[in-house]
């Protein structure tokens, strides 16, 4: 079991981080030290991450060599926890405009298109966080088969909904902006609505099934 490296950020954070590849086990012993770190009187905000915690301190001087110890300390301790997690199915048509991708995924990976959508559609993923932009959750559960780096050169705009690969982790874009995802196909659903409370569809923990919608050429 590996230990989390500690490193200050700046003088009023703590980041615990664990080394790669992120792993459900991992992410769930993350959230365990959340848990824990959440009701410390030091502590004044946790924020979770892929593989990492930030602790924002209250009085950093005093506590963040203090807390480095505690967490360190613990960490064989902590058990895995599992959030209390949904199962959120998302409607994807996949391939056409909305996919501009997919052939290119196929070929990388050596799969049929055909093949590349049964497997991306029959995965289930879990949301590890949710990060880069509001409502945009970083999934683990793809198939290894599927992982295609990023693009070299971002596009400028991708539209709200797109449904990609990156590495090897799957995502949804919640809102048009720009990105190097692999982009196989869009979804319809709302990924974040500031009206709405929560305003994200997505939580950490939530199991996520994409279903074929339909398939264009």
């Amino acid at each position: 079991m590996q230990e989390p490296q500690i490193h200050p950020l700046g003088d009023s954070a703590l980041l615990c981080s664990l080394p790669a590849p992120a792993t459900l086990p991992q992410q769930q012993r993350i959230w365990a030290l959340a848990e824990l770190a959440a009701a410390w009187d030091e502590v004044s905000e946790v924020v979770p991450g892929m593989n990492n915690l930030m602790l924002i301190l209250k009085h950093p001087a005093v506590e963040r060599d203090t807390l480095a110890r505690r967490i360190i300390r613990l960490w064989p301790k902590l058990g895995a926890t599992k959030a209390q997690g949904r199962t959120v199915e998302i409607p994807v048509v996949y391939g056409g405009a909305d996919g501009p991708d997919l052939q290119s995924v196929a070929d990388h990976t050596g799969l049929s298109v055909d093949e590349v959508i049964k497997r991306h559609s029959g995965g289930d993923y879990v949301v590890y966080f949710i990060g880069f932009m509001p409502g945009f959750a970083y999934m683990g559960g793809l198939a290894p088969e599927l992982a295609t780096p990023r693009h070299t050169e971002p596009r400028l705009s991708i539209p709200a909904g797109s449904v990609g690969i990156g590495g090897e982790q799957t995502g949804i874009y919640p809102m048009a902006s720009p990105g190097g995802w692999q982009l196989l196909g869009r979804t319809s659903a709302p990924l974040f609505d500031p009206a709405q409370n929560p305003p994200t569809l997505l939580r950490p923990g939530d199991h996520v099934r994409f279903t074929v919608e339909r398939v264009e050429q």
